[in-house]
């Protein structure tokens, strides 16, 4: 059930904190790098080999929804609920280090509680029971505004359920982020051809020297554009190149 914030938090002070952390968000830069970033209705996808940092993206994408103060819905085929929340401490520990930020651990408590956690084994609970799932919280009385799918096989993944997905996000006003694992650092290589046309933006990282780049393999209409972000080698936060 959604919780209300405490009166006690409910402050300039915690408001303030909230919005820095926010601010200095890693998806800013990915905002600016992507006209925007993935809208409300839209899918968006990452992809890369194993090992490279997709859940940490994928967690960014989590964490920027919830410091906007919104509902998330993070799905894992292939992380217990344990590991998915280290991941969460970890990113937002990271994004408040550059400054010590009043109230930071109220913040990070307040937040946490508009995440919902959900895992699934894709061998016997497609994205179409995902889905349904997705719409029982939201009759359940859950604005779910964000959700992250990670761990997508997409070989097990029909055109069927890729519609019910675009559905869902169109219908209900909702992003959607997935990761899946993939070799190739172009599109064809990335997504299917068959599922290409559900996604928004479909990134890959990709392993170049000592760090890892973030290509926009497709931004709407345009494919391939390249790489302007990078993760950094020690936090895995998405930055400037």
């Amino acid at each position: 059930m959604q919780r209300s914030a405490r009166p006690e938090l409910q402050n300039k002070e915690y408001q303030m904190a909230k919005q820095e952390l926010y601010e200095r968000s890693p998806i800013r830069a990915f905002d600016a790098a992507t006209d925007g970033g993935l809208k409300a209705g839209e899918i968006g996808i990452v992809t890369s080999k194993k090992g490279l940092g997709k859940t940490s993206v994928l967690v960014q994408f989590g964490m920027d929804t919830l410091l906007n103060g919104k509902q998330l819905v993070h799905v894992s085929f292939d992380q217990h609920s344990e590991n998915v929340i280290s991941w969460y401490e970890g990113i937002f520990t990271e994004i408040g280090k550059k400054k010590s930020l009043a109230n930071a651990d109220e913040v990070k408590a307040e937040i946490m509680r508009n995440r919902t956690i959900l895992n699934f084994n894709q061998e016997n609970f497609n994205l179409s029971k995902v889905v349904n799932t997705l719409d029982a919280l939201k009759a359940g009385g859950i604005a779910v505004a964000g959700v992250v799918i990670d761990g997508v096989d997409l070989s097990k993944v029909s055109a069927d359920d890729m519609k019910a997905v675009e559905k869902y996000a169109k219908s209900a006003k909702v992003a959607v982020w997935m990761s899946a694992t993939a070799e190739g650092d172009k599109l064809d290589d990335s997504v299917p051809k068959a599922l290409q046309e559900f996604f928004t933006i479909v990134l890959h990282l990709s392993a170049s020297g000592s760090s890892v780049e973030v290509l926009v393999v497709k931004l709407h209409d345009k494919k391939n554009a390249g790489a302007s972000l990078k993760l950094d080698s020690k936090t895995l936060l998405m930055i400037e190149k």
